[in-house]
This record gives structure tokens, C-alpha cells and sequence, in this order.
């Protein structure tokens, strides 16, 4: 597995000690990478006033449905996976990404870091008669117990992670054959830029983007490819009652119950569940 890097380093720094293994200009980005991801932090003013943290992932929202709408991102996974074979998916959720891919695929392996998501996997492959392993823990601090497949599916993950060198890395170290990730265009928060103007008064970061986590993954020699397409079906992938999808936004957005009559009426003058832009990046492995 990769060595861990630290990003709390600067650029230099991190040149100095890896040396070849980090070009300054790929430790630029990455450092470029975490300050960005950490200008999304919310003011400590703000989450005084709540008792429930904002950043949270409801198993409910992650799910799979039992028929997945075709994409741009299973296309190009399954084009790789041999009839019976093999399917790691990093921040698995529910399975949707895997679970596209079934068949061809024959074995699922999920990590994530909430049991209740591991759980749901493993509902979701019994149902669907896969083979399937559970791994519990963060990527990659895990990865050296998790084995290879022929595809490493990794779907709406890479904004969450600080430290994405290493996580790259061992995507690319587990895979057979092709690693494919799926994220928005643009951090997937960004369409409550808006509501936190509105009620915080709150200017929102709108970096780092698809383009740079592209940039990171050539700058480590991958030979990865960037396709941008838009996601007709975003926002309305899980059926949430209506009460769920205001709550969840309302907590996001670190307000009170009582504010949930402002935030419906927001999110439907805004559209909350509009077409995004979406970004495939993928690459074959080095044999």
C-alpha cells in the first residue's frame, strides 16, 4: 500500500522527503486539494447552534434500488469486468455502484466506514445472489486487508477526502484491470450555496472541482480519462418521503426544526432535485 503522505506539509517539503514519488508539482495540487476541501469547513459561530453535526450520510439515501438507471460510469465499469468476476467498491453506501455492475460481476467487495451502509450491501447482495464481502473502515487506512478485484468502483467519495494521494494510489494498487470514480462536477453541497446565503448570509466555497482531481490522477502517471456528463436522475435516485428530504437539508444547513416550513419553501423555489453535472474518471491499470 501507498505510504501515507502528509499534506500538512508544505509543497517543498513534501518534494524533499518522497523525492521522485512527489513531483513539486503534484504536491502542489494535492496541498491545493486539501485547502480547498478545508475552506468548506462551517463557522464555528454557526455550529454552536446545533446539536446534530451537518455532515451526515443516512443510510436511507444511499441505497440501491433493485433496477439501477444505466450510466455513463457502470458503462465503462462493466465494459471491464469479466462474466463472473470481480467488483471493489471504496465508500460503498448501499451498493449502487456495484450492484450496477451484477452481471456481469459475480463477487462484491464493499468498504465503508458505517456499518448500517455494510449491512445494507449485504441485504442488497443476498437479494441479487452475489458473492459479497463487508470491510468496515476508512480507505485507505484498510486497504492492505481488503483484496484486489477487476474493477474498483469509487462513486462520490473523493470530496471527502483531505488526503487524496494515497487514497488514489490504492485504488489504482487494487485494481485488476480498471478503477472508475464518479463525482460531480463541483463538491455535491454546492447546489445549498444558495440557502446558506439566503438564511447565514454565508459566502460558500465553489473549489475543488472534477478538473483537479483529474489533474492529481495524471500528475501520478495514471493514464486517466475525464468524460462529463449530466445526471438526469440526480435527486430523485432514492424515493425519500418528502419530511426526509427537507430534514436532511435543514440539518445541512445547520438550522432548527422550526426553520423546516422556510427551507421546503426554499428548496422549491431553488429545485433541489435538478440535473447535475457529473464527472467519470477512470483509467486502466499498469500491468
Amino acid at each position: 500500500m501507498a505510504k501515507r503522505l502528509n499534506f500538512a506539509d508544505k509543497p517543498s517539503e513534501l518534494f524533499a522527503e518522497y523525492g521522485a514519488a512527489m513531483t513539486l508539482e503534484l504536491a502542489s495540487m494535492a496541498d491545493k486539494w486539501r485547502i480547498d476541501l478545508a475552506s468548506w469547513a462551517i463557522p464555528d459561530a454557526i455550529l454552536s447552534q446545533v446539536t446534530t453535526g451537518p455532515w451526515i450520510h443516512p443510510v436511507a439515501m444511499f441505497t440501491a434500488t433493485e433496477t439501477i438507471p444505466d450510466s455513463k460510469s457502470h458503462q465503462i465499469a462493466r465494459a471491464a469486468v469479466r462474466v463472473g468476476g470481480s467488483v471493489l467498491d471504496i465508500g460503498s453506501g448501499g451498493g449502487r455502484a456495484a450492484f450496477a455492475l451484477v452481471p456481469p460481476a459475480g463477487t462484491v467487495i464493499a468498504v465503508d466506514h458505517q456499518q448500517g451502509m455494510l449491512d445494507e450491501f449485504a441485504e442488497a447482495a443476498d437479494r441479487r445472489g452475489a458473492r459479497h464481502e463487508e470491510f468496515l473502515g476508512d480507505w485507505p487506512a484498510v486497504a492492505d486487508g481488503v483484496p484486489r478485484a477487476d474493477v474498483v468502483v469509487c462513486h462520490h467519495v473523493a470530496f471527502n477526502v483531505a488526503d487524496i494521494v494515497p487514497f488514489l494510489q490504492a485504488l489504482d494498487s487494487h485494481a485488476i484491470k480498471r478503477v472508475v470514480l464518479e463525482i460531480p462536477f463541483q463538491h455535491p453541497l454546492t447546489h445549498l450555496n444558495p440557502l446558506w446565503k439566503k438564511f447565514w448570509d454565508l459566502d460558500r466555497p465553489t473549489e475543488p472541482t472534477a478538473d483537479d482531481l483529474f489533474a492529481i490522477a495524471r500528475a501520478l502517471g495514471f493514464d486517466a480519462r475525464l468524460e462529463l456528463w449530466v445526471d438526469e436522475t440526480w435527486g430523485r435516485r432514492v424515493a425519500l418521503p418528502e419530511a426526509e428530504r427537507i430534514r436532511f437539508a435543514r440539518i445541512r444547513l445547520c438550522l432548527t426544526e422550526d426553520r423546516d416550513s422556510e427551507v421546503a419553501a426554499a428548496l422549491i423555489q431553488q429545485g433541489d432535485d435538478q440535473p447535475r453535472q457529473v464527472a467519470t474518471l477512470w483509467w486502466d491499470v499498469s500491468a
